[in-house]
């Protein structure tokens, strides 16, 4: 009986380091507009890019947040362990292989949904729909050769 992994996590199209160097440039970009009409003499312009600065730095930080989620299952010694991390927290369950049933998405968004004795968890939801039901297809052919 061996260990089996899956590692399901975004996939983000800026390194950490680009999206710092991206949102400074943006904050850069805002903040030179803003002076130079400022300086022609329309002050109110300045006062719109530091809301707008706001707002981008708001949403590089729910994208940082986030940029690092991932699904981890690990199926091993007749247990499934699902690992979920979202915004830096951690969610943790143990599945009886004996127990497990895994539901394959019905609509398009579904993820795939994995149960035994009364504990529920949701994965693949950073997959594409083919790779969510490739995913329930392979759990189950898993969880059966158990």
């Amino acid at each position: 009986m061996g260990r089996r992994e899956w590692l399901l996590k975004r996939n983000c199209s800026l390194t950490p380091r680009q999206t710092v160097a991206a949102w400074a440039l943006l904050l850069a970009l805002s903040l030179a507009i803003g002076v130079f009409f400022t300086v022609q003499g329309a002050p109110y312009v300045l006062v719109f890019s530091f809301i707008e600065m706001t707002a981008v730095t708001a949403a590089f930080i729910v994208y940082s947040r986030h940029a690092t989620d991932y699904d981890r299952i690990v199926l091993e010694e007749g247990r499934l362990l699902v690992e979920q991390v979202r915004a830096g927290r951690i969610r943790q369950a143990s599945l009886d292989t004996g127990w497990v049933r895994v539901t394959a998405p019905r609509r398009r968004r579904d993820p795939v949904r994995l149960e035994a004795r009364g504990v529920a968890v949701e994965v693949g939801g950073y997959l594409l729909p083919a790779g969510r039901q490739t995913l329930a297809r392979e759990l189950r052919a898993e969880l059966s050769a158990q």
